[in-house]
């Protein structure tokens, strides 16, 4: 074997070549990464970092106590308090309130923790940070003093002197959810701990009544002793407690358990009113790097009370780097722009306060023309967080990410110069267009949809003709533009057998009830669902009866096989795959024990008669304009596809507490889709002709950690097949599969595989999914050590290189032309560009080194040092 040393000033620069002595060779290199991280050598196994998911380092913000320095009196143009009146009803009873700051240029900054308080009558109620607690009975005037600004808000306090009623779900769950009793991990679980199961999250009171009050002859609580109650000795950590230490004894929420243990632990009363949903105070904010914002968190009961729960409220940052938070809803950013959703959550509701948090200032000078919607929309995002776009890619590396990403496949040389060669400014506008016309498209995107949809043999030759059947009718629906809510309709609502209707193979892989709700929800709704099943969904509103209720729309629905008349080629009987609609059926909710109703989520039970078909009305749902799920989620999808994430993300987990980083963008597609009839040819037009899809992924200095907002491209490494199938572009290496379907415009390509059987190494260690669940974060294109192995020195690779009839055999074989041409193709099938001048003049070194004889291992050495570099195995 040989050996190489290219030392590299890029990714693609070969400075050596060194033959060693004794005959055996053995490639090896050592590279050097220009980009964003900086000049980072690698060899040998190193080369792992040169197929690294990103090329730019991620920023891990730390806490940092310091904030920006508060406004000075003169800057605040007015002070105001939110909110204005409080009530306050029972002893020590607390509330939260806000101070804000305008300032004379128009930004907002909270003061809450800063300003000097006042009150008319202390004896009633004190103050400290703007958390009021309740003294005695009474009304007072409490003043927030700010430089020569203030503001005021009237407080009235009642029922300090005698006890309130308290209600356990109302009041003593929140405490277990609070300090993570009820969590997952702690007796939340589903087996419990140590003997003492609660509901998870607290979604189900009963049950915790029931373990507290009546479980073990009621051992957990003592009326007569109450300090000496199980529940309030471990929770203190008198007592030993896997768990350890969760409350202080002087704790207002110690206080409030050992009250209502000596009131004879109480449910409440049949009329208390329910907590119906939360709200935050603010809802959203611009705030400066290092500076704080007090939140306030509110609970809105069934009979129109409102209760300030700040104090018991939980809080949770999706994205720590940017901003965090306190137990109080006390938020902290950080030294990282962004932005970030603050999750708040009260006995099963949730709302987000989202913060945006800009660098420090707006770089000068530049600019940016918006050419369709999704410019617009970006650029009011960078202008807010100061970020300045990168400028947009060269005409090389956008005829090479538009093809790979449309079609799945390398340009060809005589296609990109070409394309580099015309001179129509149109020609990037008119590239998409002839992309999504191309065969490949449909093959490429078919492979894609195959995956979620879980198009599956498992090894199985019955099941071959339904497999190639589904995915051929995708290829084709996809090719014609079919519309997306018929798409969605022809395979939910599809029965027959494969043969004739080829989508009911989607009910193949899928048989119980459950998984129809999973899969649908993931694929056509953009939700995960899955927990909705044995409880309340622990960050969104749905619950057991939402989950069962879209089980019904299938409980009609029959699988089965049949033998059609007439013989297969190989003179087996016709069996294939059938699904029915029976006159009736149900299914049966697991909450209740009973016949779930037919629901969709958000909507009204819906009376289906014996003999229709319910999953009908679901597709009527789902088409609906104003449908807030199904038109977002594959809009969301699309975009994830193109730029390496979502607006959303992970882009099948919509939730409230998951939302999009650019709001406006995401609604504005969703809009703009519709309104072309769920046209997914024309979604991918208006992204892909977007200036923002065509920037370069070079970072600037304002853009380099962020990975939200898309102010540059985000490189992508080729997935599996695409990979496969561009290493045998390069080397002119026909994939190694057996009886696919022939195409000419693709044979034997891996975006054409249309099931999973067809695989091999290359395809497994690269990350090709099994196709055993709905979700794309099956598919893993993280690096590993095996990858760079593979390519750099596996027998698939080098019998590749050295193959008869080869690239380097060819171009070994062909004397019309000069070594330059043909160092120009090689770097052309590669990176869809042309050697630099160095690269070129150290690939003819090379070649000249090793002489007329040794020409095919000259090309083979060169080929292997290309489709090993970073920049052929990432869209840039």
């Amino acid at each position: 074997m040989r050996q190489i040393h290219p030392e590299s000033q890029s990714l693609a620069k070969p400075n050596t070549w060194a033959r060693l002595s004794g005959g055996s060779q053995r490639r090896r290199c050592c590279w050097s990464l220009g980009d964003a991280v900086g000049r980072w050598p690698v060899s040998g196994l190193g080369l792992l970092a040169m197929l690294a998911l990103s090329v730019s380092r991620g920023s891990a913000a730390e806490p940092n106590p310091q904030t920006t320095p508060l406004p000075p009196p003169a800057q605040i143009r007015a002070l105001s308090v939110y909110p204005t009146e409080v009530r306050l009803q029972g002893e020590q009873a607390t509330a939260q309130v806000v101070v804000t700051a305008d300032l004379n240029d128009g930004r907002q900054a909270d003061v809450t923790h800063a300003v000097q308080w006042q009150l008319s009558d202390a004896r009633l109620v004190q103050v400290s940070n703007g958390r009021l607690v309740a003294l005695a009975d009474g009304q007072a005037e409490v003043t927030a003093r700010y430089g020569d600004k203030n503001a005021r808000l009237r407080v009235t306090v009642s029922h300090t002197r005698e006890p309130l009623a308290i209600n356990f779900p109302n009041q003593i769950v929140p405490i277990f959810t609070k300090f993570g009793c009820n969590a997952g991990g702690c007796h939340g679980k589903s087996t419990g701990q140590n003997g003492f199961k609660l509901s998870l999250l607290g979604f189900e009171p009963e049950i915790d009544y029931n373990a507290i009050v009546k479980e073990a002859r009621g051992r957990r609580v003592f009326p007569a002793a109450p300090d000496n109650s199980l529940l309030l000795l471990k929770a203190t950590g008198q007592m030993p407690h896997g768990g350890g230490k969760r409350l202080d004894k002087d704790s207002e929420e110690y206080r409030l358990i050992r009250r209502w243990i000596i009131a004879g632990m109480p449910w409440g009363r049949p009329s208390d009113p329910v907590v119906v949903r939360v709200s935050v105070f603010p809802e959203k904010r611009i705030l400066a790097q290092q500076s704080r914002q007090q939140l306030v968190a509110l609970a809105h009961y069934s009979d129109g009370t409102v209760e300030d729960v700040t104090a018991r409220a939980q809080y949770e940052s999706n994205d720590p780097e940017v901003a965090g938070v306190d137990s109080q809803g006390l938020v902290q950013t950080f030294t990282t722009a962004g932005d970030a959703a603050i999750m708040v959550r009260y006995q099963g509701h949730v709302t987000v306060f989202r913060v945006a948090v800009p660098l420090p200032t707006a770089p000068p000078g530049w600019s940016f023309e918006p050419k369709t919607l999704v410019d617009v929309h970006t650029a009011q995002k960078w202008r807010e967080l100061n970020l300045v776009p990168s400028p947009l890619c060269s005409d090389e590396e956008f005829i090479r990410r538009a093809t790979l990403q449309i079609c799945g496949t390398l340009p060809t040389p005589a296609e990109v110069q070409a394309f580099l060669a015309d001179a129509n400014p149109n020609k990037r506008d008119q590239l998409i267009d002839q992309l999504l016309e191309r065969p490949e498209y449909g093959y490429y995107f078919a492979n894609k949809w195959a995956d979620i949809l879980r198009v599956k043999r498992r090894g199985d030759p019955g099941r071959a003709f339904g497999t190639f059947a589904f995915h051929d009718w995708l290829r084709q629906a996809l090719q014609q533009d079919m519309p997306y809510h018929e798409f969605a309709r022809a395979i939910l609502c599809a029965s027959g057998n494969e043969e004739s209707h080829p989508p009911v193979v989607w009910y193949k892989e899928i048989e119980q009830p459950s998984q129809f709700v999973d899969d649908l929800a993931q694929v056509f709704l953009g939700l995960r669902l899955a927990c909705a099943q044995c409880h309340h969904h622990p960050f969104e509103k749905w619950s057991q009866d939402d989950y069962w209720g879209l089980a019904a729309f299938f409980a009609r629905v029959q699988r089965r096989n049949v033998l059609l008349p007439g013989q297969e080629p190989n003179g087996q009987q016709r069996d294939r795959f059938v699904v029915v609609v029976q006159r009736d059926g149900n299914v049966i909710n697991k909450r209740t024990g009973q016949p779930a109703q037919i629901k969709p989520l958000d909507g009204e039970v819906i009376p289906v008669p014996p003999g229709e078909d319910p999953r009908r009305q679901l597709a009527d749902w789902l088409a609906r304009p104003d449908n807030p799920f199904f038109a977002r989620a594959v809009v969301n999808r699309y975009w994830a596809h193109f730029f390496g994430r979502g607006i959303v993300d992970p882009l099948d987990d919509m939730r409230i507490t998951n939302p999009p980083s650019n709001e406006a963008l995401l609604d504005a597609l969703v809009r703009d889709f519709v309104e072309h009839g769920y046209s997914l040819k024309h979604l991918i037009r208006t992204i892909c002709k977007s200036r923002t899809y065509q920037l370069s992924s070079q970072p600037n200095e304002s853009n380099k950690f962020d990975r939200r907002n898309f102010a540059r491209f985000y490189p992508q490494r080729m997935t599996a097949e695409v990979l496969y199938d561009a290493v045998n572009q390069v080397l002119h290496a026909p994939g190694q599969f057996n009886s696919l379907p022939q195409d000419r415009h693709a044979p034997n390509r891996a975006i054409m595989l249309p099931d999973e059987t067809y695989t091999n190494y290359f395809l497994s260690v690269f990350g090709k999914p099994a196709r055993a669940s709905a979700c794309e974060c099956e598919r893993v294109n993280d690096a590993n050590l095996a990858q760079v192995l593979h390519l750099l020195n596996s027998d698939e690779i080098q019998s590749k290189l050295t193959r008869g009839g080869g690239r380097a055999d060819l171009l070994a074989r062909e004397t019309n032309r000069d070594e330059r041409s043909k160092v120009e193709e090689m770097y052309l099938w590669a990176f869809a560009r042309k050697p630099q001048a160095e690269e070129l003049q150290v690939a003819l070194e090379h070649i000249e080194k090793l002489g007329p004889q040794n020409r095919k291992t000259a090309y083979e050495n060169i080929l292997w040092s290309l489709i090993n570099a970073k920049e052929f195995c990432f869209i840039r």
